[in-house]
């Protein structure tokens, strides 16, 4: 077998493993992933998965950026081919609302933040990294709002990214409890409202 071919063999494995440790993390939380499980779960040994990440913790972190991943993919990147502005925020926020109907389960994502959010370490870390990350991508959206003058110039674009953030989590909230059409109706109903209070005034004639 040729280098190449073993490392192509190598790497395909590693993501078998990623997507059965993702698709438990969804349902089970990161906590969730045990090495044993999933080895089963993959027809591999216990030596095999650690063969590609050489621990519990490595295993988890390597989860969390294909979380990351998957919502970036889903949510921001279709997003930024909308025109600069209040079209493109929107389309981030639609996108956002309707990842609460893919996460097979949960998110990894927002379930990280409770599991780890006073848990110092590595994975604590990482969690307030992507997050900090996803707030500056929101308030880069409602600056880029601002300067098409579509939203007052003296607009707090932190504060509205995290009023916005506030409406994904309720949507989502609400998704899994109440059904994700209900939820997606008042969650775009609130942002059309809270876009209106930031508003730009209409020049006059």
């Amino acid at each position: 077998m040729s280098s190449l071919t073993a490392t192509n063999k190598g790497a395909a494995t590693r993501e078998a493993i990623l997507e059965q440790a993702y698709s438990i993390a969804c349902s089970a939380g990161l906590e969730g992933l045990s090495i044993g499980p999933l080895a089963a779960a993959v027809g591999m040994s216990k030596s095999g998965v650690f063969a590609h990440f050489g621990s519990r913790e490595d295993l988890q972190l390597a989860v969390l950026d294909k979380a990351s991943e998957r919502f970036i993919g889903y949510v921001l990147l279709p997003a930024l081919k909308c025109p600069r502005g209040l079209q493109r925020l929107r389309g981030i926020v639609e996108a956002w609302f309707d990842w609460s109907r893919h996460t097979d389960g949960g998110c990894v994502l927002l379930a990280a933040v409770n599991e780890y959010d006073d848990r110092p370490g590595s994975l604590r870390d990482s969690v307030v990294d992507q997050q900090k990350r996803w707030h500056q991508e929101l308030g880069r959206a409602v600056q880029l709002a601002i300067d098409t003058g579509e939203l007052e110039s003296d607009t707090d674009t932190a504060q509205l990214a995290f009023e916005i953030y506030g409406l994904a989590l309720v949507v989502h909230h609400d998704a899994g409890l109440f059904g994700f059409d209900a939820a997606l109706v008042r969650g775009l109903r609130a942002y059309e409202r809270l876009i209106r209070s930031y508003a730009a005034a209409p020049v006059p004639a």
